[in-house]
């Protein structure tokens, strides 16, 4: 018995290259520091330096991730006994998260510069999260998974509701700790069901450690046809549909994304929405492998209604925190279609994925960005009569709205536009032509809305509801950030070859 439980432990330590995960243990260390840091200084300096500390700490640990990458194999590599698993998707992604967090810091210091409220706990949960989802992308364990989504998701509770002076954040912070603690029980309950049917010794290949994405695929594959499997699988993967927006999981959208401070309603769009995504397609292509007939039924269904309801909804909407989320729920569904063309046998619709994913955080978080200038202290009732005359007056925000909007809508030759073309093409060719057809039918419906809002910064007459000009960017930071995102979503649309992740 003691020489087994040696052998077990010496095997289990040989996995641990803490060095594997030196980015996100650098999160927690920053994070920590921030709180630190707050205690260390002079009562009202913390103000000025916990921005810079946070948002200066991850620029180097964002370079060192890097580094650490490029003398790295892209070689799909298992460390602590199979807990995580990385290859060259986790690394894209882990940068992603790491350039989203940076940016939602930054967008963070705009927003609690008009309000009242703790700033060093805001980024340190931001850091968090950050190294939260960097390992759930890396998750090939059910029990990582659930770990770090548990971890991601208790912090976004907070960070929901982090404007406790206001009634649309309180609220939107109850529905989403209500809703996301029942999706939370639904994922669980799935992995329940195929834990405990995967060791049963009446099935073929019956698994010890069924928890284990690749054990998992060797059960499921020889028992695809068990009620039980499949009701686990489905109910998996309605947990992370979630997460990610998709009908009929996305009423929580629209109330949340408005009452959420911006920063907040930014991070939830851009790296949540892609930590979902990148979470769905390891289980599609690990543990669910073997159920692809009985699962793209089900997800083109789930695509089809994500795309429709909202762009649908979305065409009458005047707050825009709640038209981006509608939005974004259709862009979930353009999502959803790469992954079902990619579960019909075409194996770059990952990456096309990925890229899509990259260009829509470009155009968001610039989109976002003009949000939290030109918004007061009540960010949750942005109307589209508040940017009335917007461009004329502020004429760079209003290009800098006009390319993230058109970046969103597909229009060429913008970043997003790319994007969407890959994933259509992706689709085309694995034959997906309702699904196709529907999308294109999507599109077409959104440029009715975000173009209304472009309308409304550059022919609208003056209004006296127009944004408070106190509240647009006076710094050259601020113009840096935008300017860089605007110029990288143009730059992605006429040159997709600096985004070398097309197979």
């Amino acid at each position: 018995m003691n020489e087994l439980l040696i052998e077990f432990l010496s095997g289990f330590t040989a996995t641990n290259e803490w060095a594997a995960i030196l980015p996100e243990i650098l999160l927690g260390v920053l994070a920590l520091s921030l709180l630190g840091a707050e205690m260390a200084l002079p009562k009202g300096k913390h103000l000025g330096w916990i921005p810079r500390l946070a948002i200066w700490g991850q620029v180097v640990i964002l370079l060192i991730a890097f580094s650490c990458a490029g003398g790295c194999s892209f070689d799909e590599r298992e460390y602590f006994s199979g807990l995580i698993t990385q290859n060259e998707v986790t690394q894209i992604m882990r940068g992603f998260f790491l350039v989203s967090s940076l940016a939602v810091c930054y967008l963070g210091k705009l927003y609690l510069s008009k309000q009242s409220l703790p700033r060093t706990e805001f980024y340190a949960l931001v850091l968090i999260i950050s190294a939260g989802m960097m390992l759930l992308v890396q998750s090939s364990h059910f029990v990582m998974l659930f770990v770090a989504l548990e971890t991601v998701t208790v912090a976004f509770y907070v960070l929901v509701a982090y404007n406790r002076t206001s009634k649309f954040s309180l609220e939107a912070g109850l529905k989403y700790l209500i809703l996301g603690a029942l999706s939370s029980g639904i994922l669980l309950f799935g992995i329940v069901l195929l834990y405990g049917i995967a060791g049963s010794p009446e099935l073929l290949g019956n698994s010890q450690d069924s928890l284990n994405y690749s054990e998992l695929m060797h059960f499921v594959i020889p028992n695809m046809d068990n009620m039980i499997v499949k009701i686990g699988a489905l109910l998996v993967i309605a947990g992370v549909c979630f997460k990610i927006g998709a009908v009929p999981f996305q009423i929580w959208v629209p109330d949340v994304y408005q009452g959420a401070p911006t920063p907040v309603t930014a991070y939830l769009a851009v790296a949540s929405k892609a930590a979902g995504f990148i979470v769905l397609i390891q289980l599609v292509r690990g543990p669910f492998f073997g159920l692809h007939e009985f699962l793209i039924p089900i997800l083109s269904v789930i695509a089809a209604a994500t795309i429709l309801f909202g762009n649908i909804a979305a065409v009458a909407q005047r707050n825009v925190k709640r038209l981006m989320g509608l939005s974004g729920i259709a862009h979930a569904g353009y999502l959803l279609l790469g992954v079902v063309a990619m579960m019909r046998g075409i194996d770059w619709a990952v990456y096309a994925v990925i890229f899509y994913l990259i260009t829509y955080l470009l155009a968001s978080f610039a989109v976002f960005g003009v949000m939290s200038l030109a918004a007061g202290e009540d960010d949750a009732n942005q109307e589209l009569e508040h940017y009335q005359n917007f461009a004329r007056k502020r004429p760079f925000l209003g290009g800098v709205l006009a390319c993230g909007l058109g970046s969103l809508a597909g229009i060429p030759p913008l970043g997003g536009f790319i994007g969407k073309l890959f994933l259509f093409v992706a689709a085309f060719q694995a034959a997906l032509y309702g699904l196709l057809a529907i999308s294109i039918l999507g599109v077409v419906i959104s440029i009715y809305y975000y173009f209304g809002w472009i309308r409304e910064c550059y022919f609208s007459a003056p209004s006296s509801e127009v944004v408070n000009e106190a509240a647009c960017p006076s710094t050259a930071g601020d113009r840096f950030l935008l300017g860089a995102l605007t110029v990288a979503s143009v730059v992605v649309g006429l040159l997709p070859a600096v985004l070398p992740i097309i197979r």
